[in-house]
């Protein structure tokens, strides 16, 4: 996974849900465009949630991104 690929993920018009898997084994959930933000360099993102929490994630350590058939994502694991 490149971080171009999320990149065209979250530009895409109509948008639809995606869930990042990490290195780590841990997946984040990208409900909306506007709960997502990239650091000006382009490495980082900082994903929010529902409940007001925000996961910080290295895009070089997203190693799949799960879009699902019918653009409604599973909760967050």
């Amino acid at each position: 996974m490149t971080v171009e690929q999320v990149r065209k993920l979250y530009a895409a018009r109509p948008f639809t849900p995606f869930v990042m898997r990490l290195a780590d084994g841990k997946s984040v959930r990208v409900p909306h465009p506007e709960w997502m933000s990239f650091s000006p360099r382009g490495r980082t993102v900082i994903v929010h949630q529902h409940d007001d929490s925000y996961e910080v994630v290295d895009l070089l350590l997203v190693t799949s991104v799960r879009v699902p058939a019918n653009g409604k994502t599973a909760a967050r694991k």
